[in-house]
């Protein structure tokens, strides 16, 4: 009996980073965003990807300043902020992500009585931002080691401020580093403040609030006020990769 000839599968191309974005689970994340000030969107990077991005803290043509947390106060550990252009990763990643956040980002300034309009498309936002003075890119790349961690702040750095921003763990944990949760704290007025500790796997995203939270009262929405930070790592290496969407004075 002749043998059957069966088709060869088609080999799939990889999924291209803004096809990925889009399937992330947008709605839910929204909901989070309004019920908590974060929102976890889950895996987005892979393996590879994340490794990749890893090796460029060692390229310092890549970047435009370098931070030492400890000489500023802000902490211990380090972090590089990207120059223009981007590496295409990040440079892909970037108006994927606003693209999904900009109609929830109206939205807060709509509840918060704000006369704010994010337009839909990242470059248009960066062309007011740069009509504003603010043209140095803000994506980075941070490095933890044992005994590193970043105090609770804001990453605001001029007039014209994007209410969220993304940020993706490029480790592997309980593998490559112990400890370093990201650490977000909710001040609401006249109240205790609200803490969360979220552990990301390598490759998850974290969507976060700049700055403030739009929380609903009974005369209507009321501003909580955000800071973030990370744990002390106890061991091994951390980095991670922060997407902030509005540029720099």
């Amino acid at each position: 009996m002749p043998a059957i000839e069966l088709p060869l599968p088609v080999a799939r191309e990889p999924m291209k980073i803004s096809e990925r974005v889009a399937s992330l689970p947008w709605l839910d994340a929204r909901t989070s965003l309004w019920a908590q000030g974060f929102a976890r969107l889950g895996p987005v990077l892979d393996r590879a990807q994340c490794e990749s991005l890893r090796a460029l803290y060692a390229r310092p043509e890549l970047f435009r300043s370098r931070i030492e947390m400890e000489r500023f106060r802000f902490g211990r550990g380090e972090y590089q902020y990207f120059a223009y252009p981007l590496p295409a990763l990040v440079a892909e990643l970037r108006p994927a992500l606003y693209r999904h956040l900009a109609p929830a980002a109206n939205e807060w300034m709509a509840a918060h009585s704000l006369n704010s309009d994010f337009p839909a498309e990242l470059d248009d936002f960066l062309k007011r931002c740069h009509a504003r003075g603010q043209k140095r890119p803000t994506p980075l790349l941070l490095r933890y080691r044992a005994g590193d961690f970043n105090r609770l702040h804001q990453d605001v750095y001029g007039d014209l401020v994007f209410p969220f921003q993304v940020i993706f763990c490029l480790s592997r944990p309980d593998e490559e580093f112990t400890g370093g949760e990201l650490l977000l704290v909710e001040q609401q007025p006249r109240a205790q403040s609200i803490g969360h500790a979220v552990r990301l796997g390598q490759g998850e995203a974290v969507v976060i609030t700049t700055r403030h939270r739009p929380a609903k009262g009974v005369r209507g929405y009321y501003r909580t006020n955000f800071r973030h930070g990370v744990s002390a790592v106890l061991s091994g290496e951390r980095f991670t990769l922060g997407i902030i969407f509005h540029d720099a004075a």
